[in-house]
């Protein structure tokens, strides 16, 4: 009886030794390291991000009063207002205008910096990333005083040469160009940094094996600098079309989305009939169909980005 008892009890020891080695075994391993250290973030970007996403998707399926369930009701709404195909062409036009003249400019600045000597690089980074570090809301007030239709310290410049005032912020053109050059100039220093950072790792030697072939400046560029570039400019596009896409305060600051809802965008016209309004659930309903067009915008940049990466 004894030594069936002490039999019976000599079986799940060695199984639980053989899990403590199995989990320290697991511990050990990079990956699960790697697991544990970013689980944190993971939960993090979880709760303010994966939740908010589905909440929105549940109110915008709820009236206006957000107790009954109204399926697409809210999506139907919009695609009968003109109001919103405008602001669908408006956000499109400030975004895809934005990020070109961003990444143009980024580009070529990024340029001027690489080519100045290391010691005088780190000033110049300094103060051309000024524009990016300085809070939105901040610098969109000061740019507010340089629109001012009064005070304007631009109109008080171009009176000097005999140009008439412009409205910046009172005639729909000129204000759509006013949030447009503000955006550019507060976007562009972060291409300008992550150009330098990707111009920076392209080696020297196929810039000197060009010029051995007799390419001009303009051919090692095209043929030498953008292909070493492309997985970068691509990124960074993105990135900034999507962050572009959900700008609010400089549009909200300079025009409010006027005049007569010419400057709108998703994320304002969003504030304006979902709290403003008073209408939750319609203005999470804006605010989703930036979804599928950012998406489409990924899918397309992200899977040329995995060809180059599967070609290379």
């Amino acid at each position: 009886m004894v030594d069936a008892a002490f039999g019976e009890n000599a079986v799940p020891r060695p199984r639980a030794a053989a899990r403590r080695q199995g989990l320290r075994k697991a511990l050990r391993r990079k990956s699960t390291t790697a697991f544990l250290m970013t689980l944190p973030l993971i939960l993090l970007i979880l709760f303010l991000v994966v939740y908010p996403g589905i909440y929105s998707v549940h109110l915008a399926t709820l009236n206006k009063s957000m107790q009954r369930f109204v399926g697409f009701g809210n999506f139907e709404f919009l695609f009968k207002r003109d109001t919103f195909w405008l602001v669908v062409k408006q956000s499109c036009i400030f975004a895809i205008t934005a990020v070109v003249f961003k990444a143009l400019i980024g580009f070529i600045v990024a340029h001027f910096v690489h080519n100045i000597p290391a010691k005088g690089q780190r000033k110049w980074r300094g103060m051309l990333l000024v524009p990016w570090v300085i809070p939105p809301a901040m610098s969109t007030l000061a740019w507010l005083w340089l629109f001012d239709p009064s005070y304007s310290a631009f109109n008080y410049t171009l009176a000097s040469f005999g140009i008439g005032p412009i409205p910046w912020t009172g005639d729909a053109a000129w204000a759509r160009f006013s949030v447009i050059l503000v955006n550019v100039w507060y976007g562009a220093p972060f291409f300008m940094i992550m150009y330098l950072a990707s111009l920076k790792s392209v080696p020297e030697q196929l810039y000197e094996a060009a010029a051995i072939d007799g390419a001009n400046w303009w051919q090692r560029i095209w043929y030498v600098t953008l292909p070493m570039m492309r997985n970068i400019i691509a990124i960074t596009t993105l990135f900034s079309l999507i962050v572009t896409f959900a700008n609010f305060d400089i549009v909200r600051i300079l025009t409010a989305g006027g005049p007569l809802d010419k400057t709108h965008i998703f994320a304002t016209w969003a504030f304006r009939v979902g709290i403003e309004g008073s209408d939750i659930p319609l203005g999470a309903s804006v605010s989703l169909f930036m979804v599928p067009i950012l998406a489409v915008a990924a899918i397309f940049i992200l899977r040329d980005v995995n060809k180059r990466g599967n070609e290379s």
